[in-house]
């Protein structure tokens, strides 16, 4: 093939197979698929991986005795709360109650009670602890066993419908217009019955 080729103006010279080359090059060109780097294809192999990850943690079960927190943001708009105290309690008053975690082992509705809930619960001490809550309204006792609970465990014992309750669950109650809201404080299952909170 020739190389160079004189043109009519003798002070230029022509690549003559330039054209063709640049012709033959952009051609082929076309008829290759575009080539991704190793780096990219990775970062799109890494990407999809996580997206599957967060999949089938989507669609995974939750933990055996973990609370259930609603995927939906709650609407406090209309909540009503009960004013704060305006007396202070001194630290060492405080201090006197003894707040402990507590798993629920049995939970049973009290006969001829609309209200009451009977609990069997492990405090850590290795004997069952009885304690009794007016709570049947929000819950029914079998979804309750295997729970997490706070109790406080140094009040004095109290007999009601002829049952001794030693001690007291600790819950939130709010109002939303007329109507009352209960929930049960319930922390992770991955505390120990009769751990202490301070």
């Amino acid at each position: 093939m020739d190389t160079y080729v004189k043109t009519q103006n003798p002070e230029t010279f022509v690549i003559t197979g330039f054209w063709t080359l640049l012709e033959t090059y952009n051609r082929r060109c076309r008829e290759i698929p575009t080539l991704k780097s190793q780096g990219a294809a990775k970062n799109e192999e890494n990407n999809a991986a996580q997206a599957g990850e967060k999949e089938d943690a989507a669609a995974a079960p939750a933990i055996e005795g973990a609370p259930i927190i609603s995927p939906e943001k709650p609407d406090f708009s209309n909540v009503q709360i009960e004013p704060l105290f305006a007396d202070f309690v001194d630290f060492e008053t405080f201090s006197k109650s003894d707040f402990r975690a507590v798993k629920v082992l049995a939970c049973e509705a009290v006969p001829k009670s609309k209200k009451l809930l009977k609990f069997t619960l492990d405090d850590g001490t290795g004997t069952p602890r009885t304690i009794l809550s007016g709570i049947h309204a929000f819950y029914e006792p079998e979804e309750l066993v295997g729970k997490t609970l706070i109790a406080i465990t140094n009040l004095p014992p109290r007999a009601m419908m002829g049952i001794e309750s030693c001690g007291m669950l600790l819950s939130a109650i709010h109002h939303v217009g007329e109507e009352e809201k209960l929930t049960l404080l319930q922390v992770d299952p991955h505390i120990p019955a009769g751990a202490k909170l301070y």
